[in-house]
């Protein structure tokens, strides 16, 4: 009796554990998540400036030419009045004062046209500092960064020590507004914090195309549809080189193989084939597959798939073996006493039968090939590139999402200003994966709703 009621309470015990545990796992994911989804969705929907209109008019020709250069006259014409007034107290104030208060003066004009450069672009009628496209437009989004740069404009920053001096400093802000007084810079200041929004004129904007633009800038303008790309072509290569393979060795194992010294090394290969490093993999495609057998000159979406097939077989093997010998011995035994051969048995009878197992196995491949970062490094990811044909997978290297979030967030000369890029890409590679997913899973349902008759 005693050992029955303890029984019980234990049941009770786990049962509760597990409901914690889950709770506690979908607490963890709702945290981890949320934020991805409410930052990467910044990447789609934002409050779009006239720059930003502008420059989808000059590169992708979208909009109306009418509206869009009316919009520009407008917001160009509110522009003149900052630099005029700049211009004219350089002109005709500035050598009224003293050499200390000129020096002074000069530095702080000098920040407020390097922030304007920043936030409006070139000067109207004047020539960009580079080619480069962040040189001829000003900020495209009414974000936190460009509410930044106004208040750079409007404040001065500088290390306050106390008045002793001796304390711990702190970044303190002080107006301009005192430091041009008495000047006619001291109007210029809040007519530009009332017109800084007729300047940029701020839309709401639904930037579908981020999907399917390409890059322009190192990704200051335009989306990540070469990552995109790049990413189904890796993924859906090697899920062709690893599937087949996965499950031949896998009917090997569970229904040819005898079990001895030879079966049982092939297992702990496979095992410890699974354990190994990501990063190992990368290291043995570029030494393996580009340096020994040349599949490719270089770096190539052929020898980063044949790479991550690498990395995926152990999954895919362990899953389809396990399959293969969930399938009733019956039926095996009815497919033979009806005159079928083995092989006969094998793909027409337990193949089909445990599909729905292989197909898990290949879900989870596809989620872990689509979002590995590690063994494309060395054998197929670059940094900037243009969206490759179907033929040029060959020998030719590719963005990539998982590769390209971790080379902005920690290579990007403007890391800060393109925070909506790294998570609109993360959001993308979770909506994808979560979507190969999905497609795998209705598969599966489907053909085990069609096996149970």
């Amino acid at each position: 009796m005693a050992q029955l009621r303890t029984r019980k309470v234990l049941d009770r015990s786990f049962t509760g554990f597990g409901f914690v545990s889950i709770i506690f796992m979908a607490l963890s994911l709702l945290v981890l998540l949320v934020p991805i989804f409410y930052k990467g969705l910044g990447a789609f929907f934002f409050q779009g400036t006239v720059e930003f209109r502008r420059f989808q008019y000059d590169t992708f020709g979208r909009g109306s030419s009418k509206k869009i250069n009316a919009e520009i006259a407008l917001s160009q014409e509110l522009r003149k009045p900052v630099y005029e007034k700049i211009a004219y107290f350089r002109e005709n104030e500035l050598t009224e004062f003293s050499y200390s208060d000129r020096r002074r003066f000069n530095q702080d004009l000098d920040e407020i046209e390097e922030t304007l450069y920043k936030l409006l672009g070139p000067q109207p009628g004047t020539e960009p500092h580079s080619v480069l496209p962040s040189d001829n437009y000003g900020r495209t989004r009414w974000d936190g960064r460009t509410r930044m740069l106004v208040d750079l404009v409007l404040n001065r920053q500088e290390w306050y020590y106390g008045e002793s001096g001796n304390e711990e400093g702190r970044l303190r802000q002080i107006s301009r507004v005192e430091d041009f007084k008495g000047t006619s810079m001291e109007e210029f200041f809040p007519w530009f914090q009332a017109h800084i929004k007729d300047i940029l004129r701020p839309r709401f904007t639904f930037y579908w195309r981020f999907l399917f633009d390409e890059s322009y800038d190192s990704h200051f303008f335009g989306g990540i549809w070469p990552e995109v790309l790049g990413t189904f072509y890796l993924t859906i290569g090697a899920m062709l080189f690893a599937v087949p393979l996965g499950v031949i060795v896998a009917i090997f194992l569970a229904e040819f193989a005898k079990e001895g010294k030879f079966v049982s090394l092939l297992r702990t290969c496979i095992s410890t084939l699974a354990g190994v490093p990501s990063i190992v993999f990368g290291l043995f495609g570029l030494a393996f597959f580009i340096n020994t057998m040349h599949v490719s000159s270089n770096k190539s979406v052929l020898a980063g798939s044949m790479t991550l097939a690498i990395l995926i077989l152990p999954t895919i093997i362990r899953a389809s073996e396990e399959a293969i010998r969930a399938v009733p011995h019956t039926y095996k035994e009815a497919a033979l006493s009806l005159g079928a051969t083995k092989w006969a048995s094998v793909l027409k009878v337990i193949l089909p039968a445990s599909l729905p197992g292989i197909l898990t196995g290949i879900v989870i491949s596809m989620g872990r090939a689509a979002g590995e970062t590690a063994p494309i490094i060395f054998t197929a990811a670059v940094s900037v590139g243009k969206p490759l044909k179907i033929f040029e997978v060959f020998n030719n290297g590719t963005p990539a999402l998982s590769w390209n979030i971790y080379n902005l967030a920690t290579e990007h000369e403007a890391v800060e200003e393109i925070r909506h890029v790294q998570f609109g890409m993360v959001l993308t590679l979770i909506l994808l994966v979560l979507t190969l997913n999905l497609f795998a899973i209705i598969l599966r349902a489907r053909i085990s709703k069609k096996l149970r008759g």
